[in-house]
């Protein structure tokens, strides 16, 4: 079956009423050097987060279980941007009816809110669907009205979802009063489709995809056995950019916002520095074909046991 392009999706907007088409991940590897350290707070994570915002980038990922919410709040406060000027994602963790006793994704955010030491978030996303009465307190309908309660509350300008899959959305989309506004996922060449039929699904739907993971393809395989890797810098060399913004660039191509995150000063301006240049609808489907040739899944595997026949199923 032919690849399906899709025209970027326009519902997460900057102040000014532009799409964002990236943004800068706060991500996992946080946590774990946090927890493997036994660091209470970073400071080289707070330069870091100031070099992203003073670079331009507009969007920021966050998460409870990252463990991340102080540094946030002090690159804000240390940057002095102005709050309506940065759009901040944070996320539900469902573990954290264990670890502390929330009792849902209201009690999560005042907590995020107030480490953050801000009003509101842009968008707060339940983490991950695998949310039951036994693991949580509470079931995945009750965590999305809870979302739905934050939005009137002002406390979430927006909400959404990541990690899910068809089902996981359906059953939210049943009883909604809020449709999810964007589907967090691991995507790469090497997954497509994190689980089965969810792009077509979410492109349907008006769900934005985000994509973690993108450049995963780089770095987890040996030179010699990544079939990506002549295929970009083929593209670097033709377009003077390096092959993490092939990457990127390919991604917003298809539709969907990348996260990204990097501690380099140099890679942060390049990560926002691919919207100057188009790849051709054959570079792009060449990149897609790798899809045929290798297949990597690095998170959700509990949940997401699909095989690669699955996932490309459809693109």
């Amino acid at each position: 079956m032919s690849f399906q392009f899709s025209k970027f999706q326009s519902n997460i907007l900057d102040k000014n009423g532009e799409q964002i088409k990236i943004g800068f991940g706060v991500g996992s590897y946080w946590r774990i050097h946090k927890s493997e350290n036994n660091l209470k707070f970073v400071p080289e994570l707070v330069e870091q987060l100031k070099t992203a915002i003073n670079a331009g980038f507009k969007m920021l990922d966050g998460a409870e279980a990252y463990n991340t919410y102080e540094e946030i709040g002090m690159a804000l406060k240390e940057t002095g941007v102005k709050r309506e000027n940065i759009w901040i994602t944070d996320k539900y963790l469902t573990r954290s009816h264990t670890l502390r006793g929330s009792n849902g994704p209201i009690d999560s955010l005042n907590r995020g809110l107030e480490l953050m030491q801000i009003d509101y978030v842009d968008m707060y996303l339940l983490h991950t669907p695998t949310i039951t009465k036994e693991n949580a307190g509470i079931t995945l309908v009750e965590a999305w009205q809870q979302c739905e309660k934050l939005v009137e509350l002002g406390k979430a300008k927006n909400i959404g979802v990541s990690n899910f899959r068809v089902q996981d959305l359906e059953e939210i989309m049943k009883i909604c009063k809020i449709k999810p506004m964007c589907n967090q996922i691991e995507f790469h060449p090497y997954l497509q489709q994190q689980s089965p039929g969810i792009r077509e699904y979410c492109f349907k739907h008006g769900i934005q995809i985000e994509a973690f993971s993108v450049l995963t393809p780089l770095t987890k395989f040996a030179e010699e056995s990544n079939p990506i890797i002549p295929i970009v810098e083929k593209m670097s060399a033709k377009y003077g950019k390096t092959s993490s913004q092939i990457l990127l660039r390919w991604s917003t191509q298809l539709g969907i916002l990348p996260l990204t995150t990097t501690s380099s000063a140099q890679r942060i301006k390049e990560s926002l520095d691919i919207f100057d240049f188009t790849l051709s609808e054959e570079e792009v489907q060449e990149i897609v074909d790798v899809k045929d040739h290798a297949f990597f899944r690095g998170w959700a595997k509990d949940f997401m046991p699909y095989t690669k026949q699955e996932c490309n199923e459809g693109l």
